[in-house]
């Protein structure tokens, strides 16, 4: 199992530790609703430095990314990010993503930790196309950057601590900017994350981390900074309505099917990867849609439980579900019938072989 540069801290300060992808990561700590309501209330830590990272540069760089990912690359300037994601040819989406434009020729792609391998072999075939050679042109840094979330209404106020060089605190949503960090030069400060709940993502080279770790948690004191482990980054995520690749997304489902049809840009001259295809799922209407439901009897959904309408006929499937620890109600997420999609449908979930009753709500479900 793998380590990343700040798991001796995890260790040390008691977290509850576990697999995943292939990473041994904090699970928990204090707890995942203790751990949740901070985030929401004051700022917490999260340790991300399992998510790859993968540069992309050169002048055919625009071009390549125009073709193998979703979202329009063009409408990007120096400093800003967008949300993409990777179209696999066959209708579904191979990742979803982060794109950085450092500037006209030199890209970042922050891609999920599990799909680091299966997205740089994909990135890998597609460039070939393109006359983009791994090792120049596309280079796999992940296993040579550290990175930190710092997340919740406090949490730049933390950052900026920092930063003696830039105004950071108020960065603008989805933008980025290098500079110094703790000490750290051209360290990556960027106004993105995961919760919904503000802050913003620290990436800094693994022989950094231990000077960022430090200064983070000095600067940190007095507004409350705790660590935070991955059930309650899902928790979180999932008030949010923001989906999580193999779950609520993968190779089998389309962006639009998924509510991701923002994502998804038909304009003039891209004609990216399965472009045709989801233009005619879009004019067409998809047969399932992704909805947001809230529960209406006591109960939790889970992953995998099938969603039904009142007669008992299955309509769909729960492909997120929690107790949210901010409405205390059970909330889940899962594609259904467009038939039943519309905010307001009444459905079941189906937990233990019984029908529990619950309501197709508008996502987010916490503003």
């Amino acid at each position: 199992m793998k380590t990343t540069a700040f798991t001796k801290y995890h260790l040390a300060n008691g977290a509850r530790m576990a697999e995943f992808a292939g990473y041994n990561m904090p699970i928990e700590f204090t707890g995942i609703n203790d751990e949740h309501l901070t985030v929401r209330e004051k700022a917490g830590v999260f340790d991300v430095s399992h998510m790859g990272e993968i540069w992309v540069k050169g002048p055919k760089a625009l071009d390549f990314l125009q073709y193998v990912t979703s979202n329009n690359v063009a409408a990007l300037y120096d400093g800003k990010v967008q949300y993409s994601c990777l179209p696999n040819g066959r209708g579904g989406i191979v990742d979803d993503i982060l794109v950085y434009r450092i500037n006209a020729e030199t890209y970042l792609l922050v891609v999920n930790a599990a799909n680091v391998d299966k997205d740089w072999k994909h990135l890998c075939a597609v460039g070939e196309k393109f006359g983009l050679t791994p090792g120049k042109e596309l280079y796999n840094a992940s296993d040579e950057i550290a990175q930190l979330a710092v997340q919740g209404p406090l949490a730049m106020k933390i950052v900026q601590k920092l930063c003696p060089k830039a105004d950071v605190e108020h960065l603008e949503y989805y933008t980025f900017i290098k500079t110094e960090v703790a000490g750290i030069p051209d360290a990556i400060v960027s106004a993105t994350g995961y919760t919904g709940a503000g802050g913003c993502e620290i990436y800094v080279a693994n022989e950094d981390a231990d000077k960022l770790w430090e200064a983070l948690w000095k600067a940190g004191v007095e507004f409350g900074l705790k660590n935070i482990g991955l059930g309650a980054r899902d928790t979180l995520r999932l008030e949010k309505g923001f989906c999580l690749y193999g779950n609520d997304i993968d190779d089998t489902t389309s962006p639009i099917e998924a509510g991701l049809g923002w994502i998804t840009k038909f304009v003039d001259g891209k004609d990216f990867i399965d472009r045709e295809t989801n233009a005619k799922i879009k004019a067409e209407g998809p047969k399932r849609k992704l909805v947001g439901f809230e529960l209406v009897e006591r109960g939790i959904p889970r992953h995998g439980y099938q969603l039904a309408d009142k007669n008992g006929n299955i309509i769909g499937t729960v492909t997120s579900g929690t107790m949210s620890p901010s409405l205390k109600k059970g909330i889940g997420m899962g594609y259904v019938a467009s038939e039943w999609a519309a905010p307001g449908s009444e459905i079941n979930v189906i937990i233990r072989q019984k029908p529990v009753a619950a309501v197709v709500v508008k996502l987010p479900f916490v503003k």
